[in-house]
């Protein structure tokens, strides 16, 4: 767990009786949250754009999507107001399910929106209910949803600190915690400038060689432009066969029999996420035409404009596995499996799958008939393994630098959850902190943050 030592404790706990909070200082008050909190009746707002929680903040969010008859059934949620996703489902996002809103939207009805008395000040409300989502609010519930209601939370016990006491932990956590995530947005930009500079080794490397001073020649692709003048162009279909997967639907029987199957989401931009396989019910005389094979090129259908294309090779790494309809299978007969990935990830490829793509609304596709189209550059073979070779050095060095980054960002949100519960909940007495003194006009800035 990450140390909050440099915090002294209070002078005096008691045992609160309550799992999630443990020993509370002597002079904290019991409260259910149903005496601190009140849902609000539902009420609709034409007049508001649409919102939704995202990452702990309530934010307007795309309505072309939603129709007009959708959006007049939504309930109003207006600045100050709180916010709960009262679904239980994802565990990993658990901490993000609750918001103070800073904005006036209408969300969904299936959102619950509450009102804090004056016993709490609503900054430190929003600490404490967050903290109460991470520590509690997933043990309630009921059914397949897990879905949770006002009854539940209301009837739930915390322990209050005195108000004054309330502004000193909003004020020290909203410094501190946005220190923090100032920290982590450093992080993630330089996380997204190495994987930028990553793609433009790939992209440069397989379209340009490693040879500044060779003679060059048009591709005759114009998106492509000019390659070195000894390579040559053929199109996937010259080089590949490609295998469109399984479709879904088909209801178990005597003659099929489960099998491990490849979706979307589990083919990434170049590595697999293997953590949730589904498994499919195959007739045992279609197994063989979906089966995968070692060495073979996955390649994703489509979905949200990013995922065009976007694949990786797989391995084997689950024995007997097949895939969905939605990832094609790119099987090389005359090249590098290795070179047919980084191709079809570099920047020219994207570009030609967003082209040929059939698109709608924030969604786009491609078929078996465009990748079968795509251009492919070709070296001789031994100028092939030098490229992939280069691509290696430089992209390990790259990933290197993206897992320590990574590393501290999982640091970081860990001594972020640490503070705001050891806050919360009374393990550390933040009474006479303040904050430098350059931050203190902000903190006054931010409203109720002033002492």
């Amino acid at each position: 767990m990450t140390k909050t030592t440099q915090y002294r404790a209070y002078p005096a706990y008691i045992d609160s009786g309550i799992v999630w909070i443990g020993q509370a200082p002597d002079h904290w008050s019991p409260l259910r949250f149903k005496h601190a909190f009140s849902e609000k009746p539902k009420t609709s707002n034409a007049d508001l754009r649409a919102g939704s929680i995202s990452f702990g903040e309530v934010v307007f969010k795309n309505e072309d999507t939603l129709s007009a008859e959708t959006k007049s059934s939504y309930q109003e949620v207006l600045s100050g107001e709180f916010l709960i996703n009262p679904l239980n489902m994802n565990f990993d996002l658990k901490s993000l399910r609750t918001a103070l809103s800073s904005i006036s939207a209408v969300v969904s009805t299936g959102y619950m929106v509450l009102r804090s008395s004056d016993i709490l000040e609503k900054r430190y409300a929003r600490w404490l209910l967050q903290e109460f989502d991470v520590a509690h609010m997933k043990t309630l519930g009921s059914g397949v949803r897990q879905t949770i209601n006002f009854t539940e939370v209301g009837n739930c016990v915390f322990f209050c600190p005195p108000l004054p006491e309330q502004v000193r932990i909003a004020r020290f956590l909203d410094y501190e915690t946005g220190k923090m995530d100032g920290l982590i947005a450093k992080q993630e930009a330089l996380i997204a400038l190495l994987k930028e500079k990553r793609q433009a080794v790939i992209s440069h490397a397989v379209t340009k060689g490693l040879n500044p001073n060779a003679p060059m020649k048009d591709s005759g692709i114009e998106w492509l432009g000019q390659i070195p003048q000894h390579w040559e162009v053929k199109r996937i279909k010259h080089t590949c066969e490609i295998q469109s997967g399984m479709p879904k639907g088909k209801p178990p029987s005597s003659s099929t029999v489960p099998m491990p199957m490849l979706r979307v989401a589990n083919v990434q931009d170049g590595w697999l996420n293997l953590e949730d396989v589904h498994e499919i019910p195959v007739e045992r005389s279609q197994i063989s035409r979906y089966l995968l094979r070692g060495g073979d090129v996955l390649m994703n259908e489509g979905g949200d404009r990013d995922k065009l294309g976007r694949g990786t090779i797989w391995r084997g790494e689950i024995p007997r596995c097949i895939h969905q309809n939605h990832v094609f299978v790119v099987r090389p007969l005359t090249i590098e499996p290795e070179w047919l990935d980084a191709v079809t990830r570099a920047d020219y490829a994207k570009f030609h799958f967003y082209l040929v793509a059939k698109q709608s609304t924030n969604l786009a596709s491609i078929s078996s008939s465009n990748i079968a189209e795509t251009p492919l550059v070709l070296p001789p073979s031994e100028e092939r393994r030098a490229v992939l070779e280069h691509i290696r050095h430089m992209a390990s060095g790259l990933d290197r630098t993206v897992t320590l980054a990574q590393g501290q960002i999982s640091l970081l949100r860990e001594r972020r959850s640490a503070l705001i519960s050891a806050a919360v909940t009374g393990k550390i007495d933040v009474r006479d902190w303040e904050p430098p003194l350059g931050a203190r006009t902000f903190l006054s800035a931010e409203g109720a943050l002033s002492s």
